[in-house]
């Protein structure tokens, strides 16, 4: 039989990467259900699996949830190591780091609560995808520290000290809590709060405090 022109010319269907598959899933329980009453079971269910199955790409369900989280970080840890290549005075990419992160927490919890929800209990438990994001993007603040007093822009006798300033004065608007905290204000005033801390942060950097 002759084969139809216009078919031959469509592109194969590609399926879906299972674990990804598996993860879209799971994420979708957790929006509908919560966290308690997802389980690997009805995840395994839709899925047209075994339970069994599912633990061949996840060991175990703490382990998918934090592959959840590590989802929509990846991304945006990224975009923060762009942030840091980028030829910018190291001042404005500094700025550009602390409100990359904010308004990505931010989003997140606007756009898809159940799961920020996730990531602030992993924050609160310390859990491995929390921490090893949590010194990403204090490695990246840190490079562009290093960056500004090698290139005479900041005037930095402790780096540890400095970053820890950073982070300390920026603390409410870096950590998930903090962002849950502020879910009823509207968005401009807390940027605009946000804004204040960094200003103040530009003197102290610029003017040898640390």
């Amino acid at each position: 039989m002759t084969r139809s022109p216009l078919r031959s010319r469509m592109p194969p269907q590609v399926a879906p990467a299972t674990d990804a598959r598996i993860l879209d899933i799971a994420a979708e329980h957790i929006r509908r259900h919560g966290l308690a009453r997802t389980t690997v079971t009805r995840i395994a269910e839709e899925a047209g699996m075994s339970h069994a199955n599912i633990y061949r790409y996840f060991p175990s369900k703490e382990a998918l949830i934090e592959e959840i989280t590590a989802s929509w970080l990846k991304p945006l840890e990224a975009g923060l190591r762009t942030i840091g290549d980028a030829p910018d005075p190291a001042f404005d990419k500094l700025e550009r780091i602390l409100f990359a992160i904010h308004r990505a927490y931010r989003a997140k919890l606007e756009n898809d609560a159940p799961l920020f929800q996730l990531f602030v209990a992993a924050a609160e438990r310390d859990a491995p995808i929390a921490r090893k994001h949590r010194n990403r993007c204090r490695l990246e603040i840190q490079r562009i520290l290093e960056e500004g007093t090698s290139g005479g822009l900041f005037v930095i006798t402790d780096m540890m000290a400095a970053k820890a300033l950073v982070i300390d004065a920026l603390y409410r608007f870096l950590s998930p809590a903090g962002v849950l905290l502020d879910r009823g204000e509207l968005r401009t005033s807390v940027e605009r709060r946000m804004q204040n801390l960094i200003d103040l942060l530009q003197g102290a950097l610029t003017h040898g405090r640390y």
